[in-house]
């Protein structure tokens, strides 16, 4: 069973692929359709789903500053959203009702709040997924989006546990104690290396230490993950240990939206339904827009934001099936929100793919936020005079940079697009600065090119290269540039789009290695 599921699954999502969509929405059609023909879901399925979204949630912990979730523009915002969200949502609904749609004749205002409700949750799993393609984890959008999300998934546990009565056990309060285990964990991960153990390690963290204490408690699983990443987070191997868990969570999550859409057996009131829910999309839309504006992020940052939230989550079937269980629902309207939340996927994956080009084409029409008045958090930036300009200071950038300072002296400007990254660069003696190389507004309003010879494109993403490229030919840059790319198809890419040199960084390795030892140890070889 499993065996035909999953051969399904890789059919239809290389075919999303190759029609330029994400193979997510792939698996999601392929649920559909294997469900059409009489296919359930086995408890292996399930079991990887959940796997999967406990790993994404511990790696997104790895990679949140807690520092950025307390602040006012991520728990007002997110609350406030929520609130607007779920009342616009149910007193339209009730519209509907009224108007005579048969699914929800029988549903009274109370469960008209909490389709609402449940529809007022964005997808973590898809963003994180859309901004991890795209390399953009840590633009300022995207840690803005996470930060919304994660206090989404905060809302999702106070509603999972006023709805279901059942409360944490009295010593879950023992879960304070955790942070004073973190110089413990620390050595663990000191001492687990760089192979199989440290992948071990990040899952005894996320599936034991985080899942298993805080179910045992009466508490979220998900969020045990969560917070066992976030206590991780300043640990030096947390960036190594995402990584190392990256492509076993994106098998489990195959299982996860394959999932969904094996969940439930489409009906034509549920296309309907579904159809007519997805119509409150653009309203959530705006209102994220509206939201973020108001706490004066620029006009790019709020639309890119947005795009990324521009779905429905699959907590929203979480909410579903709850309430069908308790008896709130009939099947019909969990059949729709899971055609709502497949579909709203379907629109916002392309949507997301061509982000930038709709920010292009809308700026125009979109006031934009005073210089002077621009949130901290997306203050533009000021190149000076620097004559290289390195975008991307992971090891690569920063070994670029080391070696350009060797030989010329102070003639490299480092962009970062990690505020603590670029802060810790400074201190330790390099001209580093925070920005977003994938910002159109970073080329078109702040970057003067005038003095700059040579562009050394260095992100770790072949996405975000290809998108900087991009914007520096329509900047009209004269100077040369430079890339890395990981495979040979992607360096002919850069090269047809231009680039004066590209460079694989495993081959390029190895000829450093070779360098490294000929100069330090000149063996005496014939």
């Amino acid at each position: 069973m499993e065996l035909i599921l999953i051969t399904v699954a890789f059919i239809a999502g290389f075919l999303a692929l190759k029609c330029q969509l994400p193979p997510l929405v792939g698996f999601l059609l392929a649920g559909f359709i294997l469900h059409h023909f009489g296919f359930e879901s086995t408890d292996t399925i399930t079991t990887l789903a959940d796997l999967g979204v406990t790993l994404l949630l511990f790696t997104i912990g790895l990679k949140l500053d807690i520092k950025t979730l307390l602040s006012k523009e991520i728990w007002v915002g997110a609350t406030i959203h929520n609130l607007l969200s779920t009342l616009l949502f149910a007193v339209l609904l009730l519209g509907l009702k009224i108007l005579g749609v048969s699914s929800l004749a029988t549903l009274d205002i109370e469960q008209l709040i909490l389709l609402g409700f449940a529809l007022s949750f964005s997808s973590t799993v898809f963003a994180v997924k859309t901004l991890q393609e795209k390399g953009e984890m840590n633009a300022t959008y995207g840690t803005l989006a996470i930060g919304i999300l994660v206090m989404q998934d905060i809302f999702a546990v106070i509603f999972l546990t006023a709805s279901t009565g059942k409360f944490p056990e009295w010593y879950a309060i023992g879960l304070f104690a955790l942070p004073l285990l973190r110089p413990i964990m620390f050595k663990l991960l000191n001492k687990a290396g760089h192979g199989e153990m440290l992948v071990l390690s990040g899952i005894f963290f996320a599936l034991v230490m985080g899942a298993g204490l805080f179910e045992l408690v009466g508490m979220k699983p998900d969020l045990g993950a969560l917070i066992l990443g976030m206590l991780l987070a300043s640990h030096s191997k947390a960036s190594e240990l995402s990584k190392s868990l990256f492509n076993l969570k994106e098998l489990f999550l195959v299982c996860f939206f394959l999932n969904i859409g094996l969940a439930d057996q489409p009906t034509i009131e549920g296309f309907v339904l579904g159809a007519l829910l997805l119509l409150l999309l653009p309203l959530k839309g705006i209102l994220y827009f509206v939201v973020i504006n108001a706490f004066k992020f620029r006009v790019r940052t709020c639309l890119l934001t947005t795009l990324t939230l521009f779905n429905f989550s699959e907590f929203g079937l979480i909410v579903g099936g709850l309430a069908y269980k308790l008896g709130w629902i009939s099947g019909d309207i969990l059949v729709a929100l899971a055609i709502a939340v497949s579909l709203s996927f379907i629109i916002s994956a392309p949507l997301n793919r061509i982000g930038h080009s709709i920010y292009l084409r809308s700026a125009k029409w979109l006031k934009e936020q005073a210089a002077e008045k621009i949130n901290t958090r997306d203050q533009f930036i000021n190149p000076g005079e620097a004559q290289v300009l390195i975008l991307g200071m992971g090891r690569i950038g920063t070994g670029a940079y080391d070696e350009l300072y060797q030989r010329y002296g102070k003639v490299s400007l480092g962009v970062e697009v990690r505020e603590e990254a670029a802060k810790q660069h400074r201190e330790e003696g390099r001209n580093v600065i925070a920005g977003d190389a994938t910002d159109p507004d970073f080329w078109e309003r702040i970057l003067d090119t005038a003095h700059v010879k040579l562009v050394l494109l260095a992100m770790p993403h072949h996405q975000g290269n290809q998108t900087a490229l991009d914007l520096l030919h329509q900047k009209q840059f004269k100077g040369q540039i430079a890339a890395i790319a990981a495979y040979p198809d992607q360096l002919d890419e850069l090269e047809q789009m231009g680039v004066n040199a590209a460079f694989n960084i495993y081959s390029e390795a190895g000829s450093g290695f070779a360098r490294h030892v000929c100069d330090q140890l000149q063996p005496n070889l014939k």
